[in-house]
């Protein structure tokens, strides 16, 4: 079946809510209909192409950005996640020689993770990789399409960090 009749055949859930819900909520379901289709879609070929999982690349997304490394605590911080799932991916990691674990001099209780040479070199791929999945995914939407999108969710984003500082 070509994907223009999948397309159409796929049931609009979050319009089901009903034509009296409010804009508000169908606007949400849409948002997290739409990030749980690219989350699924980019999960799915991190594993097929490079054998891993999101999480895996989140985590070494931060340390790429931070080549001097991060404590373990600012990864669980930046990624949200419990500080057990951070040790869990640091040691899987480290593991397979994908990144460093060292004692931090400024507190011997706290680690520092960084990526290693072989570490860098996977991300980079997968990087690469990630962005063109990303492009393609978005492809259906012009330039002007995107770039309103953006703007108008700069907007919310704005508005809800207002509304949970108040």
């Amino acid at each position: 079946m070509p994907r223009e009749a999948r397309a159409a055949n796929v049931v609009d859930l979050e319009m089901s809510t009903g034509a009296d819900s409010h804009t508000s909520l169908r606007l949400w379901l849409r948002l997290l209909t739409t990030t749980n289709l690219v989350q699924t879609e980019l999960r799915r070929r991190l594993r097929a192409e490079f054998d891993t999982t999101l999480p895996r690349f989140d985590f070494m997304a931060q340390l790429e950005r931070h080549p001097e490394g991060l404590k373990m605590s600012e990864i669980s911080r930046r990624l949200m996640v419990t500080g057990g799932n951070v040790t869990g991916l640091t040691d899987q990691l480290e593991k397979e020689g994908l990144v460093a674990r060292d004692v931090d001099p400024s507190d011997r209780r706290a680690f520092t993770v960084r990526l290693t040479p072989a570490g860098r070199a996977l991300f980079d791929k997968m990087a690469q990789a990630h962005e063109r999945w990303v492009v393609e995914l978005f492809g259906g939407l012009s330039i002007d399409d995107k770039s309103k999108m953006q703007q108008r969710l700069g907007k919310l984003k704005q508005h809800l960090l207002d509304c949970i500082k108040g």
